[in-house]
């Protein structure tokens, strides 16, 4: 069984916001649908501080950034900062004034500060900056920096308008379109393998905001573009489609980089 510390991130869904979805610790509101992450997914969070953020947590609702950090000693100021940042803290304690994530990162700015044992007990309420909220490519980079994943749009869903003035197919499409017919795919590598009996031929899935996409690189095609294909975290390529037996891939004839996010996605490669 996991540790309680493990499931007490919670996220609104996606469905009502365009942006990408903010983590948050539970609140008393149950009218929205929400996925619930566990506090394991925060990258650098030590389980010490999860637990200790969850025992107090239990104890009482935090009032704000500023009672977190005087309640949960144990989480360091790299703790509070990544949590932040993946939206973690955005409705804690803000029903009137709910946060952004430059808003709590100001908030724990101001909270690290020592206020010395005459006002520790006293904290300012929580009140928005005047920073600016992150933008689509912001909260991408810090969701996979801080979490190795995001709850919000795929990243091709924000450049799927580019993408289909460039004719390329999403992977739901591909099932519509007839054996034999030449096709443009694209999206986030998330694997690569190059089976010991496939005679050099290395088998690619490409992801979207609608599925899977899987391609083909013969031999040939991989020593021309051997760095492309082995590195590049999104790619697009063309090709025949092959469908056999509802079984789809796209035998690439060219592969190309795509520029679609400076997100830290990784890919299973060579397994």
């Amino acid at each position: 069984m996991k540790s309680e510390w493990n499931c007490t991130l919670e996220e609104h869904s996606a469905l009502s916001t365009q942006h990408s979805a903010t983590p948050s610790l539970p609140t008393a509101d149950h009218s929205r649908f929400v996925l619930r992450l566990g506090l394991r997914y925060t990258r650098g969070l030590r389980e010490e501080a999860g637990k200790a953020l969850v025992r107090e947590r239990y104890t009482a609702p935090f009032a704000d950034i500023h009672d977190i950090v005087r309640r949960v000693p144990e989480l360091r100021k790299d703790e509070l900062v990544t949590l932040a940042e993946i939206g973690a803290l955005n409705s804690v304690g803000n029903s009137l004034h709910p946060f952004h994530r430059r808003d709590a990162l100001w908030q724990v700015e101001r909270a690290v500060r020592l206020s010395g044992p005459l006002l520790e007990e006293f904290s300012e309420p929580d009140l928005p900056s005047p920073l600016q909220r992150m933008n689509y490519e912001e909260r991408l980079v810090a969701d996979f920096h801080g979490t190795g994943l995001t709850v919000g749009p795929h990243p091709m869903a924000y450049r799927r308008a580019e993408m289909t003035q460039l004719s390329v197919r999403s992977a739901k499409e591909l099932s519509q379109i007839a054996n034999g017919k030449h096709v443009r795919i694209a999206g986030s590598v998330i694997a690569r393998q190059r089976p010991g009996t496939a005679h050099g031929f290395v088998f690619l899935s490409l992801e979207d905001e609608t599925g899977i996409a899987n391609a083909i690189i013969t031999p040939d095609l991989l020593q021309k573009n051997r760095v492309l294909v082995t590195s590049e975290r999104f790619l697009l390529i063309e090709g025949i489609l092959q469908n056999q037996d509802n079984v789809i891939s796209v035998k690439a004839e060219r592969v190309l980089p795509l520029s679609i996010s400076a997100a830290e996605m990784s890919s299973h490669d060579f397994h």
